[in-house]
């Protein structure tokens, strides 16, 4: 989903032709100075690329305005590495597309690779904090009796900084199964979470097996209640099983991705 912000927000009127190719009307902006022309890019499906590319070279063309670019999930950034030649490294030509438009700013949300910050020209990384500190709000978690939990080393590295103040802080180290990648089992380090309420934390979560599994190991190890937070939460979440029973008590996400109308488990934060 895309929309234009100039002073005020304006939705482009998008339309298919029978062969599937784009019938676009965006309404006249009245410019009235040299501020930017924001695209925000809420990112459903990879064909909305197309529709990006029309509509910022439209803007290019026909205001001398900066163009900046919103976009707070980065589609292909799990693709941020090959392993041999067979493989298409989908990130670097999708930032080399974006990167084609000329934009004057690109903003990202909390990006799940140093890569495709690296690869984006005029990047600029915004931090997750304040939409974190509105899952720890809404799910009361204390500093001085409850548990934070990152699922795995990275999410730990990512967020543990700005948990300085927290006394009871834990990550998972997954043990995979080699030939296929899935999960055998998870261990815990850190603090222990019995008898605490715990607050996991990840940037990403598309069918939410790292999450099951870890709240499985956490309600092992005794504690009372589970809530997740996820930057980015796919779709894919409602075929998982972590919204099925009683395991865990709610989900906070933005709306940079999810789309389905929202599970009563599940509150979304407005990122956008």
């Amino acid at each position: 989903m895309i929309s234009i912000k100039y002073k005020k927000f304006f939705m482009p009127e998008v339309n298919k032709f029978p062969d599937g190719t784009f019938r676009i009307n965006i309404p006249e902006i009245m410019i009235t100075d040299n501020s930017p022309i924001e695209i925000i890019w809420t990112y459903r499906e990879i064909s909305d690329l197309t529709l990006l590319v029309y509509i910022a070279e439209y803007l290019k063309e026909n205001y001398n305005n900066p163009i900046n670019l919103y976009m707070p999930y980065i589609p292909d950034a799990r693709m941020d590495r090959v392993n041999d030649k067979s493989e298409v490294f989908t990130l670097k030509y999708f930032c080399r597309i974006i990167n084609f438009l000329d934009f004057s700013k690109v903003t990202v949300l909390d990006a799940h690779s140093a890569v495709s910050v690296a690869l984006l020209n005029h990047c600029e990384n915004i931090s997750p904090e304040k939409y974190i500190n509105s899952a720890v709000e809404m799910s009361a978690i204390d500093k001085d009796n409850d548990y934070i939990f990152f699922p795995d080393e990275g999410s730990c590295k990512r967020y543990s900084a700005m948990f300085r103040d927290f006394h009871n802080i834990g990550f998972g180290i997954k043990k995979r199964n080699r030939s296929d990648g899935k999960i055998l089992r998870l261990d815990i380090n850190g603090d222990s979470p019995c008898n605490k309420k715990v607050l996991l934390i990840d940037d990403i979560c598309s069918y939410g097996g790292t999450a099951y599994y870890s709240a499985l190991k956490l309600k092992e190890l005794g504690c009372k209640e589970i809530y997740l937070y996820f930057t980015h939460c796919e779709n894919s979440i409602a075929k998982g099983e972590l919204l099925k029973g009683n395991l865990i008590e709610h989900i906070y996400t933005t709306n940079s991705l999810l789309s389905i109308e929202p599970d009563n488990k599940i509150t979304v934060i407005d990122c956008l």
